[in-house]
């Protein structure tokens, strides 16, 4: 591995700027590059509370929120970018890590006084559209729940009628952007006609949405570093719990061999999108042992800290091919199967969830609460938790807290 002492003299200490500070890599990203030799600052939506804001070794610099004003968000991202061409004498590299900066930084006017680490503009949209993903991973190989796009209530009505109950409705935009701002957006299951018709009044034709057949299954993820010698440090994991049983991220995965046909699908994908830097591929294994295409990630992914904890630094990997593109860098690793994740607050959610209940029929399958919490207080020595760091602890209990406090504040989830 390249280290800060390789780089060329002249350029000084690089610096990475990362947005945003909310993402729920951003700890684990930081630290990757901070241990690399890099300096590391962080973007960060003004009057959102991050894990990050208390990390000992990472300034954040607010922004406007992009979900208030885009464009000033755009104008407060360029800003903090040019203010570092007064303070550091090394080379600037924008890292984003959700999809929202996904987007914003490919709207961002070229500019010669920092580097992207990420996706070029074709490579983001792709990314960041559904419609577009299902159709190449199809052309890939992969096995894609059956499909359509709907833009008005007729439309979905007809398609909910085609393809049948339970169904799954998602935004085809990952980042949908009206009136000016960043708009939120939900995935619905739906597992009857009553369901559906209460999914398409709280829709509303408001953006454009993906209707897919529900699949019941457990999620995987196969992730890798797309080079110009090929796809290297390859790796996969499983969900052992997702946060909201109903449909989330993880709350605690294990590291798992690569399937070989996966692998070779996912290698005709990267091709066929010309893609380079990292990336995850997002699959559900149905009862039968199925593998089935959910979605592409372009950016860091939410269980880096188990990537970190085999070795595998992707985001320092990602920073050093951007600033020496063409070269060299040393992805030598071994992936560590069997290895577990958790993270904390994503775990105690997981409890309250179960409590909860289900939302939809659809969800067959509910964790009983008595087994959920034994799940939860279950522990080993081999587990190791997102986010935690020796010299840095108070990032992990603010991470908790913040994953708490966020999910217990939104509404209708």
């Amino acid at each position: 591995m390249k280290s800060s002492e390789d780089l060329p003299m002249h350029t000084g200490r690089a610096t990475v700027v990362t947005a945003f500070a909310e993402a729920l890599s951003a700890p684990e990203v930081a630290w990757s590059l901070l241990d690399a030799g890099f300096n590391v600052t962080s973007i960060a939506r003004r009057g959102r509370g991050s894990a990050l804001r208390h990390s000992r070794k990472v300034v954040c610099h607010e922004i406007c929120p992009p979900e208030q004003d885009i464009a000033q968000a755009l104008r407060d991202m360029a800003s903090v970018l040019n203010s570092f061409g007064d303070r550091h004498n090394g080379p600037i590299l924008l890292f984003p890590l959700d999809d929202t900066a996904l987007w914003m930084c490919s709207e961002l006017a070229p500019n010669e006084s920092w580097i992207l680490v990420g996706p070029g503009k074709s490579s983001a949209d792709l990314a960041l559209n559904k419609h577009q993903q299902t159709r190449l991973a199809c052309e890939a190989g992969f096995k894609v729940p059956e499909t359509g796009v709907a833009s008005s209530v007729d439309q979905a009505i007809a398609l909910g009628e085609q393809i049948g109950f339970p169904l799954v409705l998602k935004p085809v935009e990952c980042t949908p952007v009206r009136n000016g701002r960043k708009i939120a957006r939900r995935t619905r299951i739906c597992a009857n006609a009553n369901e559906f018709e209460a999914v398409l009044r709280e829709w509303n034709e408001s953006i454009p949405v993906l209707l897919q057949k529900y699949i019941i299954g457990v999620g995987e993820g196969v992730f890798g570093l797309a080079t110009p010698e090929g796809v290297q440090a390859w790796s996969a994991h499983r969900r052992l719990r997702m946060m909201n049983p109903h449909g989330s991220g993880a709350s605690a995965c294990v590291s798992i061999p690569v399937d070989q046909n996966i692998r070779q699908k996912t290698e005709a994908l990267i091709g066929k999108a010309k893609w380079t830097g990292l990336f995850m591929v997002e699959l559900l294994r149905d009862r039968s042992g199925k593998a089935w295409f959910v979605e592409l990630n372009g950016r860091p992914w939410g269980s880096m800290a188990l990537a970190r904890r085999q070795g595998l630094e992707y985001p320092a990997w990602s920073a050093f091919m951007a600033l020496a593109p063409g070269s060299h860098v040393d992805t030598a690793k071994s992936a560590s199967p069997g290895l577990v994740c958790r993270n904390l607050g994503r775990e105690l959610m997981y409890l309250l969830f179960v409590i909860r209940g289900p939302r939809s029929a659809a969800m067959v399958e509910w964790p009983s609460i008595w087994k959920a919490l034994r799940t939860i207080l279950q522990t080993s020595r081999s587990e190791r938790y997102y986010n935690w760091r020796r010299d840095d602890k108070r990032v992990f209990f603010a991470d908790c807290f913040y994953t708490l406090r966020n999910n217990l504040l939104k509404s209708g989830d």
